[in-house]
């Protein structure tokens, strides 16, 4: 999160641990929130990883700086540290460093970031609802707000007992969804934790699975196609019943003799450019398309050849649906279609 560091309140059982040299080389200064469940002590600690800042007169220095900079805070902490409940906060329960979230006849739930973002990336662990789940969509999305919103949406549509999974992404752009794109998984997602994450640059928006990429959004504007690079994101997850359309087109529906349904959560980060919600949208984003954040280098403009090949995998041996090729939806093919590996 992009944030003055002095303005940070943290709960006791958190530290802030200068990483030096930096984790990202185009920041001089990194911190990360580090989750540290045994620490009773009150104060925030600053532990240099090199002997040679330990003097009093680095520390002055160090402190001065960081009271006048914008920092990069990788953030990998506990749920009530980024999140908040926005939807049936009755339907959430806590194991450990898990979160759980449940879908019953009654209500679904979904979870919000404290804060908006523009650019950087955000990862979280899910395990599904296990069993069967036909019906049900469990949700890990990034959205603007209005009609003329931006959305990365990541929705795993539930099946029958032994039937894959199906994961379904969508890119919205100024408020116009319809890219679709379904594939099943190459593992059981039910049956331990795995990694979804969404990164977003200048350049992309690429979706990954276990740090797999399974989508890439390139930015053609220069072929006059509109890119997401304007308004700040929210990130969101949700769990809802959706028997009408998630399962088969509909055609299987919720069994709510197996509710209620679980999705559980831990490993949240988030590591992008925070956005004040005081500040309008324009301004910020000059201020973090101009702030040289580690995702914009140009390493990360596109995949690198390893990603692309893996990525060539997924399309070859998982896709079921792609919007692109759906000429009864479709009469002519999306324009942005014949220019990217989306």
């Amino acid at each position: 999160m992009w944030v003055p560091l002095f303005l940070h309140v943290l709960p006791l059982h958190y530290y802030v641990a200068l990483t030096w040299p930096p984790h990202h080389p185009t920041h001089p200064l990194t911190f990360r929130y580090k989750t540290t469940p045994h620490s009773s002590s009150s104060s925030l600690k600053l532990k240099p990883s090199n002997s040679s800042m330990a003097s009093s007169s680095s520390y002055v220095l160090i402190a001065l700086f960081l009271s006048l900079c914008v920092c990069s805070v990788n953030s990998t902490a506990k749920f009530d540290q980024l999140f908040q409940p926005y939807w049936a906060a009755d339907h959430f329960s806590f194991d450990g460093d898990a979160v759980n979230m449940k879908l019953d006849n009654f209500s679904g739930a979904g979870f919000s970031s404290k804060s908006k973002y523009m650019f950087g990336k955000v990862n979280i662990q899910i395990k599904l609802v296990e069993g069967d789940s036909a019906g049900t969509v469990t949700a890990f999305y990034m959205s603007s707000d209005g009609p003329k919103h931006h959305e990365f949406d990541f929705e795993f549509l539930g099946n029958s007992t032994g039937e894959p999974y199906v994961v379904q992404t969508n890119v919205y752009v100024n408020g116009v969804g319809n890219r679709e794109q379904r594939l099943n998984l190459w593992f059981d997602p039910t049956k331990d934790f795995h990694s979804y994450s969404i990164l977003w640059n200048q350049r992309q928006v690429v979706f990954m699975v276990d740090e797999t990429p399974i989508r890439v959004h390139s930015n053609l504007e220069h072929k006059g196609i509109p890119f997401p690079k304007d308004q700040a994101m929210g990130v969101y997850s949700s769990i809802w019943n959706a028997d009408d359309w998630a399962t088969q087109g509909g055609r299987v529906k919720t069994d709510w003799s197996h509710a209620p349904f679980v999705a559980s959560y831990r490993g949240f980060e988030i590591d992008g450019c925070e956005c004040p919600v005081t500040t309008a949208d324009s301004d910020n984003a000059k201020r973090c398309a101009s702030s040289g954040g580690w995702w914009d280098r140009p390493v990360l403009s596109e995949l690198n050849v390893h990603q692309s090949h893996q990525l060539i995998w997924v399309r070859a041996n998982h896709m079921i649906y792609d919007y692109c090729n759906d000429a009864a939806r479709f009469a002519s093919v999306p324009v942005e279609c014949g220019h990217h590996r989306h």
